[in-house]
């Protein structure tokens, strides 16, 4: 909005009637009217960010440059007369008036400066008529009265335009305390008072913005400045104006409000709303965005870039955006932006940003809109954790349901057979042989049926409570139940376990992975060493990883790697490999959120990596 404002106020200046430039209070010409480049042969555009004492030579440049000075300090508004030598064989004649700029907190921050050539006139009047001739004729144009107090007469004057500004008739007799009448009662009516003390005790120059009220009740916003006048360092007099700035000042008010209401509305948007220059600082920014910067209010935050509160990563991510967009002229809609503060905070945004235009279209910067989407990601990998589940579930389902109509399957088809030759022999012997393997499937049947309601329990019971437990002593518990097993296998235990970790597991389901893992490498162990054991923990991305390594046969994970956890799946020929214990314990490490992953090389060995989850 600044950058508009300038490019306004640049647009206006260059149309005034007069040559008029405005100086910053290093006197560089700041705007400049095409008259005041008309009268001193530049460009208009060229000599902007310049020295006006660059610009022009006049016999009284010291003289001009102690009014800028006092101008500057609020001490004076000065008329003067002065000669400028263009060149060789042009001299010409101008009347200078210097008044003060305020910004919108009346503050001074330059100089107006207003020439008028009146070469023509030098010769033919007097000094006197000729500066209340050019004040006339600006008066005109810039809605400026000028008055006189004559201390001898104790006379005030009004010009028709001040009488005009005071709402009053050409035929009003104003006065040394009639005038004072008119200023609004308080600030304004003090203030005006103590100038005119000031000047006639002090001999001090004003310029004040105050407020005036006509006798039809009309309040108008002025500046009224005055100079006493001085000779032979004796006082003779106030001289002075009145500009009627109402309608600025209601303009100001007005856009004022405008601005009120658009950072009232984008305060209350449910999102993040800023403007950038075209070096990507900030120069707007809603309450949701200084909020979340956290640097206490708006205007610390104005000038700022993302350097300054991202790191350097996000930073660079959203310069190189806003390139893009004034580059290109195009936007960026609802991308997705991992922004990381300094202090480490991380947020995901939904960004979007627009090129900012200027009305010359020209790119000024960038609009910028983001709003924070890190709950609804957050909700989305819970959801998508949650399909994940469910399609791991039901598959397990699928192939559980296989396996047991299979398995029942087969049994069914045992008995049916066996029942057939019973009923068809007649040895006894015979029969007697068959009714033990009846015995026997009854046997097989009823382990099979424990093993599938134990898949069962671990797959419906997946809310088990987790506690803690210490691993190492939980470790050498199983051991301890298993010894008679360890020993006449000669089996080596190689406990490597820290002696304080502990993880947070369902205790049923750690034994019994323990004991399944444990036998499985006696079982598979290498006839031609003894076996030996070793288990070992570390921590992983969230999870203790406890390594169960052992020195067996191995497994071909080649050719079995995708069946190795599988129901009823065996890989060697061991008498007692049932395809069962991997299987469960599997089921039960998932039911505690956790993993099992395996490492093997035939005749080398095999390990086992369980991940306990220490997150939930």
């Amino acid at each position: 909005m600044k950058v508009q404002k300038i490019h306004r106020n640049n647009y206006i200046v260059k149309q005034l009637p007069t040559a008029t430039v405005y100086l910053n209070r290093k006197f560089e010409i700041i705007h400049a009217s095409d008259q005041w480049a008309n009268e001193f042969e530049n460009d208009s555009i060229d000599i902007l960010g310049k020295n006006i004492f660059d610009q022009i030579h006049t016999e009284a440049s010291s003289d001009l440059k102690n009014l800028l000075i006092l101008c500057l300090e609020g001490k004076s508004t000065q008329f003067n007369t002065e000669w400028c030598a263009q060149n060789d064989d042009l001299s010409k004649w101008f009347e200078w008036s210097i008044t003060p700029w305020y910004d919108d907190n009346e503050n001074i921050i330059g100089a107006i400066v207003q020439v008028q050539n009146i070469s023509l006139h030098v010769q033919v009047d007097q000094r006197f008529h000729k500066l209340e001739s050019l004040l006339r004729e600006k008066a005109e144009f810039a809605n400026i009265g000028i008055w006189e107090f004559d201390p001898i007469k104790e006379k005030v004057w009004w010009c028709e335009r001040t009488k005009a500004i005071h709402g009053v008739s050409d035929a009003f007799v104003p006065t040394f305390n009639n005038i004072i009448d008119f200023y609004k009662p308080g600030y304004s009516r003090n203030s005006f008072a103590l100038a005119l003390e000031n000047a006639a005790t002090k001999g001090a120059s004003w310029n004040e913005k105050l407020q005036i009220i006509t006798p039809e009740g009309i309040e108008k916003w002025i500046i009224t400045t005055g100079s006493p006048t001085f000779k032979n360092k004796k006082f003779t007099g106030l001289l002075g104006s009145f500009q009627d700035i109402s309608q600025t000042v209601e303009i100001e008010t007005r856009t004022k409000e405008n601005e009120r209401l658009l950072q009232t509305l984008i305060d209350n948007l449910p999102l993040n709303v800023y403007i950038k220059d075209t070096e990507s600082r900030k120069i707007l920014v809603n309450k949701s965005e200084a909020d979340y910067v956290g640097l206490g209010s708006r205007q610390e935050l104005l000038g700022k870039n993302d350097f300054d509160v991202y790191d350097h990563k996000t930073a660079k991510i959203g310069r190189n955006e806003d390139l893009w967009v004034m580059k290109n002229r195009k936007s960026i809609m609802s991308k997705e932006d991992l922004c990381i503060k300094k202090d480490g905070t991380e947020t995901i945004f939904s960004v979007s940003k627009i090129p900012y235009i200027d009305e010359n279209n020209e790119i000024a910067g960038i609009i910028g809109m983001s709003i924070d989407i890190t709950d609804i990601k957050q909700k989305e990998r819970e959801l998508k954790d949650l399909i994940n589940v469910t399609s791991l579930q039901n598959k397990k389902l699928i192939d559980f349901a296989h396996i047991v109509s299979h398995n029942l399957r087969s049994h069914t088809a045992n008995f049916s057979m066996l029942l057939d030759f019973l009923t068809h022999e007649k040895n006894e012997d015979e029969k007697s042989k068959i009714m033990k393997m009846l015995t026997d499937s009854s046997d097989s049947l009823l382990e099979t049926l424990d093993n599938l309601n134990e898949v069962v329990a671990i797959n419906t019971n997946v809310n088990q409570e987790k506690k803690k437990v210490a691993l190492k002593e939980k470790v050498e518990q199983v051991e301890s139940d298993l010894q008679a097993f360890l020993t006449n296998n000669n089996a080596l235990i190689i406990n490597q376990i820290p002696q304080k970790l502990v993880i947070k597991v369902v205790p049923d389901y750690l034994e019994s992975i323990l004991m399944n893992f444990i036998t499985n490498s006696v079982k598979y162990s290498n006839p031609e060493r003894r076996p030996v054991i070793v288990l070992t923990t570390e921590n992983k991305n969230g999870y203790t990883v406890l390594s169960i390594a052992d020195n067996g046969s191995g497994i071909d994970l080649k050719k079995y790697g995708d069946k190795l956890f599988g129901m009823y799946k065996t890989f060697h020929d061991h008498k007692d490999s049932r395809g069962i214990g991997l299987y469960i314990s599997k089921n039960q490490i998932e039911a505690m959120n956790g993993k099992v992953e395996v490492e093997s090389a035939v005749g080398k060995g095999t390990t086992f990596k369980i991940y306990f989850n220490e997150k939930d």
